[in-house]
């Protein structure tokens, strides 16, 4: 059952399209801090009396040790109509009417994709190695993001995705599902590959859920196995499916050094044969996939640094687990390299 405290808006610590970030004063006398999804509840004000779920603070889940504000008592109502009567987070209090890009641009959402090399990641993490390696090796080509709903629902959580378009390293975004928040609003991962392909005019797309991945520590227990049917969807589609490798180097978990187990296990439930970086000493004897052999992989510290941007998976840095973003990187270039073949 959720968990909800009310407090006050002490600051507004920053703030983008679709969300504040604010420091709070709780009713139980205590200093926090929270996120406010501004397309679900409206903005608030420094003063402004709020309802705030504590559940994941209170379970100590990886939200930062955030709460979310569930809404503003300082407002009475609010009235923000959407474009047409498509809802997403459907049957809950916040269902909201996105709106949808499939009644915009019907022929692109049903349009094959024709070949357009998709990578397809089960961390969110993934998703900053893919564009750096592909942009060092696709001379100026278009990477868009289609975002499922596998994991955080608002586009707006990911700080990371917001450093990508800042830095150009992604053209355009769209939001799959119950995700909502991109660029365009799909209703399936299926319209999403069309949209980002025939309306953001994408070379590319690096496919995958957002930050907060759920896992239980079995191997069919976790959101990362939407890889499978994400795979099966993208060769379907037309597309050219590629799948990035979830490797370790630093993790202490045995079930994921070296190939993640829920790698083998994605194997298993695609009908896909998933084009792989192969990474020597790490891709051999990987069953089910079509490993494919890069003349140079660039250094994912080099390639962050000249970014400035500073990437981690389940708090570890490059330095500290060198495996996973070189297989990260190894996907953005073997994108590339299809791409230009």
């Amino acid at each position: 059952m959720p968990n909800f405290q009310t407090g006050s808006v002490t600051g507004v610590l920053d703030e983008r399209q679709g969300l504040q970030k604010v420091s709070l004063a709780m009713a139980d006398g205590s200093e926090a801090h929270g996120y406010v999804l501004t397309e679900l509840i409206g903005d608030v004000s420094l003063g402004d009396e709020v309802i705030c779920n504590t559940t994941a603070v209170e379970l100590s889940l990886g939200t930062g040790g955030w709460h979310f504000v569930h809404w503003n008592l300082s407002r009475s109502e609010l009235d923000a109509p959407g474009p047409d009567h498509i809802m997403k987070m459907r049957y809950t209090s916040l269902q909201s009417d996105v709106g949808t890009s499939e009644l915009l641009y019907p022929e692109a959402a049903d349009r094959a994709i024709e070949g357009t090399p998709v990578v397809v990641c089960s961390l969110h993490s993934q998703v900053a190695m893919v564009a750096l390696g592909f942009a060092a090796a696709a001379h100026g080509r278009k990477l868009a993001y289609v975002m499922t709903d596998g994991a955080s629902l608002p586009l707006a959580m990911s700080d990371l995705v917001q450093a990508l378009i800042d830095r150009g390293l992604i053209c355009g975004t769209v939001t799959a599902g119950h995700a909502f928040g991109g660029d365009l609003e799909a209703v399936t991962v299926a319209s999403a590959l069309g949209l980002a392909t025939h309306v953001l005019d994408a070379d590319a797309i690096v496919l995958g859920m957002g930050p907060g991945v759920v896992g239980t520590g079995t191997e069919m227990g976790t959101t990362a196995i939407e890889v499978a049917g994400l795979l099966d969807t993208v060769n379907k589609r037309g597309g050219n499916p590629i799948l990035c490798l979830r490797a370790s180097s630093g993790d202490p978990r045995p079930r994921h050094q070296g190939i993640s187990h829920h790698m083998e296990a994605v194997l298993e439930l695609t009908s896909t044969v998933p084009d792989v970086a192969l990474l020597p000493g790490i891709t051999e004897g990987l069953s089910g996939v079509n490993p494919v052999a890069l003349e140079q992989i660039p250094d994912p510290a080099t390639l962050l640094a000249q970014a400035d941007l500073r990437v981690t998976t389940m708090g570890r840095d490059h330095t500290e687990d060198e495996l996973f973003f070189e297989a990260a990187t190894a996907a953005g270039v073997l994108v590339a390299k299809k791409l230009l073949t």
